[in-house]
């Protein structure tokens, strides 16, 4: 595998020199909103420093990266009201994204919510994780580094394969492993084939299933041969673009309803309205066509936008 930092450093030189550092640059929230005022929320304030800290302080790979390298995200964790003392529900928002070549702007990569996570926390109690042994003695708290874990990987991973083709697959590796290892309590959920059709289990499967190879090529081409040229030739990166929506609409009827094809469009909707809403007439027809039967819950808004 040619690992991002290399890639980055023959294509990306203005990233500058490598020093060590932290791959994420997380911000990490904790939404307690929804919690009754009987509750301490102090616990939630210091909850959400150790997930920040876990998240930033953490090294997940063996690459060098400096700090201009580091993959912005954000996690939101949304608290919901609970009658058992020390042990939650929530529902996780997580985000990252990635620049472009040649400009300010970053391109979103990863725009998830995940509804099945429960925890236990004790205010001040240490997170750990490790990767040789996912589910600790307390199942329910490893639950919750588990998740995070596990959504660092992704993240590294989609990151990685926009920049080198199957660049990432040491990290999707590492996310099926902890779903082969979670932990297995009452009501933890997200992690199986029968606990839904959107979940952690199916999101690192599609990515590892070889029948689905053709996504990683299709993540390669959307980002580092369409918009890493949009800035130095619009036209060609258009045309690039649109031989990325034939790759989606191929693999979208060959693997109908597999959940990268709505996975991967989450968050891109208005990136790709932009792109092709300068596009001569007949390609912006073409974009649309092909977008309202892709992204069925934004075609409404391609049919209108892209005329």
């Amino acid at each position: 595998m040619i690992s991002r930092i290399l890639t980055c450093a023959a294509l990306l030189v203005f990233w500058g020199k490598n020093i060590s550092a932290q791959e994420l640059n997380a911000r990490v929230t904790v939404n307690s909103s929804r919690v009754g005022t009987t509750v301490n929320k102090n616990v939630f304030q210091t909850l959400q420093t150790a997930l920040n800290n876990f998240m930033n302080t953490r090294k997940w790979t063996k690459d060098p990266f400096s700090v201009n390298e580091k993959i912005d995200c954000s996690f939101q964790l949304n608290i919901q009201p609970s009658d058992d003392a020390n042990i939650y529900t929530a529902s996780l928002v997580i985000q990252a994204a990635r620049p472009v070549f040649n400009s300010t702007y970053v391109s979103p990569l990863v725009n998830f919510q995940d509804e099945d996570v429960i925890f236990k926390y004790l205010e001040f109690q240490q997170l750990e994780f490790n990767e040789n042994r996912v589910a600790g003695t307390d199942q329910l708290a490893s639950n919750l580094t588990a998740v995070f874990a596990y959504y660092a990987y992704m993240i590294i991973g989609f990151d990685y394969a926009s920049f080198a083709p199957r660049g990432g697959d040491a990290y999707f590796l590492k996310a099926q492993n902890i779903v082969n290892n979670a932990p297995e309590a009452r009501g933890v959920a997200g992690w199986k084939a029968f606990d839904g059709i959107r979940n952690r289990y199916w999101l690192v499967e599609n990515m590892m299933n070889s029948r689905y190879a053709l996504v990683h090529d299709i993540y390669y081409a959307y980002y580092r041969t369409a918009l890493d040229k949009l800035y130095e030739d619009e036209n060609t990166a258009r045309s690039e673009m649109m031989n990325v929506l034939t790759l989606l609409s191929n693999f979208n009827s060959a693997t109908p309803n597999t959940m990268i094809n709505q996975f991967f469009f989450q968050g891109k909707t208005n990136e790709l309205i932009r792109l092709f809403s300068k596009a001569p007439q007949q390609d912006k027809l073409r974009a649309a066509e092909l977008l309202q039967k892709l992204d069925i819950t934004n075609a409404t808004r391609y049919k209108d936008e892209l005329k």
